[in-house]
């Protein structure tokens, strides 16, 4: 596909106040096809359901401070997940059915879809289930319409709570993070794309993706992984990545800052301030996507953070999102990793 010509300005010029628009994707289709997520049942009804009672969905622009729009997402067609899924992998995965597989088994064929699925790692943490397909592609879709708005300056903020799963290796379907990322590095001229993972789990999947990607000689990578998380042995993922950056890194654009055991708002604050910040003046991105996944929070069955949600308090993960749409560059919204989802708040 050829790369697109959209518009997007520098951030150095503050966004008049009131001008923001923010993008919230969401279907009733999305929400009933996520909450079958084994991982995760019902959460994504949940989630949206607390949406809607707080009336984010409704036509009236004086309940918020900005205008909140809802856009239905547009399926990710075959060709949108060639774009870094495997076609072997589509193959078997778009295909997938639990009712044609039970009959496969049943009828003693010798072969049979999930046999094949488990050679890509559908068992386990990403187990199999009815309506993977659409999951899929829906997910992705919703990551993906969210992404294009930004690009095509449709919205300044974008919030797609059912994306953001794809950062790591495990607990992932479809890379729909990394789709988002391609996407808007076809943009020319090449715009500059900060990630910035919050959940607990270092992002190993998005990080590999990106790190040391090729750019021309002479030109600065266009693209900035920043991760905040936990590491210590035999914790998910067990990668180097997920250690400290050191100093004297050949990859600077490729940034891992992992906290102990008990981290709270004041460490996810001191964090901000000399780490978060300086990297985010220095880079001044364009575009940028924060993963907000939430089982770094205190009370998650993970039990590693003391973590809050409340952006009243300083360091929260309501706070530091809150810190973020600060740097006036378009913001994707994604959500993400954790365990017990009835202790979220919208």
């Amino acid at each position: 596909m050829d790369p697109v010509e959209a518009p997007h300005s520098d951030n150095t010029q503050q966004e008049p106040e009131g001008t923001r628009k923010v993008l919230y994707v969401v279907s009733e289709e999305l929400a009933k096809i996520s909450s079958l997520l084994p991982s995760n049942r019902g959460r994504s009804a949940l989630v949206h359901s607390l949406a809607s009672a707080f009336g984010i969905f409704k036509d009236d622009e004086s309940t918020w401070k900005y205008p909140i729009r809802v856009t239905k997402p547009i399926p990710a067609t075959r060709a949108e997940l060639l774009a870094y899924h495997d076609k072997e992998y589509l193959d078997a995965v778009l295909e997938y059915s639990e009712s044609s597989s039970n009959a496969r088994a049943q009828s003693g064929a010798i072969t049979s879809p999930s046999s094949s699925l488990n050679d890509f790692g559908l068992e386990d943490d990403c187990p199999l289930f009815e309506g993977l397909p659409d999951y899929i592609q829906l997910v992705a879709g919703a990551s993906l319409t969210a992404t294009r708005a930004l690009r095509d300056a449709q919205t300044n903020v974008a919030i797609c709570w059912d994306g953001g799963r794809s950062r790591a290796s495990g607990f992932c379907y479809v890379a729909d993070i990394i789709l988002s990322v391609l996407t808007l590095r076809k943009v020319r001229p090449r715009p500059r794309i900060m990630y910035l993972d919050l959940d607990l789990h270092f992002c190993d999947a998005v990080s590999q993706a990106f790190r040391n990607s090729s750019t021309p000689v002479g030109t600065p990578p266009n693209m900035l992984v920043l991760s905040i998380h936990h590491s210590e042995p035999g914790f998910f993922p067990a990668t180097s990545m997920s250690e400290l950056t050191a100093a004297d890194t050949s990859d600077p654009y490729t940034l891992s800052v992992p906290l102990a055991r008990g981290a709270s708002n004041e460490t996810y604050a001191r964090v901000w301030r000399s780490v978060v910040e300086p990297v985010q003046e220095a880079f001044r991105p364009e575009y940028l996507i924060v993963q907000c996944g939430a089982d770094g929070l205190a009370g998650d069955p993970c039990a590693v953070f003391n973590w809050t949600i409340d952006p009243i308090c300083e360091g929260s993960m309501g706070w530091c999102v809150q810190q973020a749409l600060a740097w006036d560059c378009r913001t994707l919204l994604l959500g993400g990793g954790e365990c017990h989802y009835l202790r979220l708040k919208v």
